[in-house]
């Protein structure tokens, strides 16, 4: 068997019997309005991660720090994020998905709550520490549920719409809340965001079913993720192959400026092609992943490459580049699809594996920001996060036709 033959075979038989989702859970009210909920969540959380960069300026004068100290706040939601999604994941293996959704939902709210109520530099970052320990969980959860909701051939799709939130939040939700921020004071940006986890957690508790954890779930049957190769593979797809749209996303800003140009002003109309290429290729990458998810996967790595690499050449013609940034924003189709791969071979660790997914995207930003960072300051230039993107995004690419090829021959 070629890697063709392996990349061409969308259900892979030799997938665990245990991997595959027993009928759909049935709601009262069909699957779109909790998957609607569910996205809500996702609305609030982007919004909150990444309007934080955006009135960094605002919180380092307030606690009178300097702009990089106050940038560490960033970084410490990232690290509980990454630390937050196993160690929940795991403790509350048992608990009911729709209760457990609700509590990170709670926990979110409280600490985008004490955010804006931190008196001091260290009490801002503790805070956004805090609020970044549901995250991935949070995503985890709600993407196996809404694809509890639909049948096998619509996973995909549903995961999407779940990480459409996110996409969303790039378009409106972290504009507005950086303005509110503007205008009313950094700390009405993370009431707001407060506000819409609360509204989340009402959502989720009014139209999401409640769904038991399967028979046997417990904290070392989750633990059996990490034993498994294809787990860590996928998840390195994820971490280094993602980290080429965060290479570019990281220094896009003084890129729009130096090199193609652009008023300060115009830097959110440029992103506003990028947070609208998300959606798109949330929605795009659902539906092809359901049809063919690993060719979706060679493809969404390939189109990565080659949409980063050319936005080193396009970012001088501001016409080109916000073209080019519109198609690096379908790179998000590589989402849906490698949480769906994630559901095929995480067999009875689901939940574990579905929330460390989310973890390594944040390994991917930070790799992808800190060698975009390590080109500049080699002399290369602001276009050369494009490229270090590429490089990237093909690394991805031979982690995932590994991956392809150990199960290929597993299955002999």
């Amino acid at each position: 068997m070629s890697t063709l033959d392996v990349v061409a075979d969308g259900d892979d038989p030799h997938i665990p019997t245990e991997a595959l989702p027993a009928a759909p859970v049935a709601s009262p009210y069909g699957p779109g309005p909790a998957q609607f909920a569910l996205a809500v969540g996702g609305l609030a959380i982007g919004t909150g991660e990444f309007a934080s960069m955006g009135i960094l300026p605002s919180v380092a004068t307030d606690v009178g720090v300097t702009i990089p100290e106050a940038g560490h706040m960033i970084s410490a939601y990232a690290l509980g994020v990454v630390i937050g999604a196993p160690i929940l994941t795991i403790l509350f293996a048992r608990a009911p998905r729709r209760v457990l959704l609700i509590a990170l939902m709670a926990v979110f709210a409280l600490g985008n709550l004490f955010s804006a109520l931190a008196g001091s530099y260290v009490s801002v970052v503790a805070a956004r520490f805090v609020a970044g320990l549901p995250h991935g969980a949070y995503f985890g959860v709600a993407m196996l549920t809404a694809a509890s909701l639909v049948p096998r051939n619509r996973r995909a799709q549903a995961a999407g719409n779940v990480l459409l939130g996110l996409s969303i939040a790039n378009v409106v939700g972290v504009p507005l809340a950086t303005w509110l921020g503007q205008a009313l004071g950094w700390r009405a940006t993370f009431f707001t965001v407060a506000g819409l986890a609360v509204l989340t957690a009402i959502l989720v508790r009014v139209f999401t079913p409640e769904i038991e954890p399967e028979e046997g779930a417990s904290a070392k049957r989750e633990l059996g993720a990490f034993r498994s190769a294809q787990v860590w593979l996928t998840l390195g797809v994820a971490a280094i192959g993602f980290g080429g749209m965060f290479a570019v996303y990281s220094y896009v800003t003084p890129t729009l400026t130096e090199v193609t140009g652009l008023n300060l002003s115009l830097v959110p109309v440029m992103l506003g092609f990028l947070g609208v290429g998300m959606i798109v290729g949330n929605i795009v990458g659902g539906r092809l992943a359901d049809r063919a998810l690993k060719a979706t996967l060679v493809g969404a790595l390939v189109w990565n490459g080659a949409t980063l690499a050319a936005f080193a050449f396009t970012s001088a013609v501001p016409l080109l580049a916000a073209i080019n940034l519109f198609l690096i924003g379908g790179c998000i189709a590589m989402g849906p699809a490698l949480q769906t791969r994630l559901m095929d071979v995480a067999g009875d660790a689901q939940t574990l594996a579905a929330a460390l997914n989310h973890s390594a995207f944040n390994l991917a930003n930070a790799l992808g920001a800190w060698l975009g960072g390590v080109a500049i300051a080699a002399g290369l230039g602001w276009t050369s996060p494009g490229l270090v993107g590429a490089v990237l995004a093909c690394g991805g690419l031979v982690v995932l036709l590994i991956s392809f090829r150990l199960e290929a021959k597993a299955g002999r």
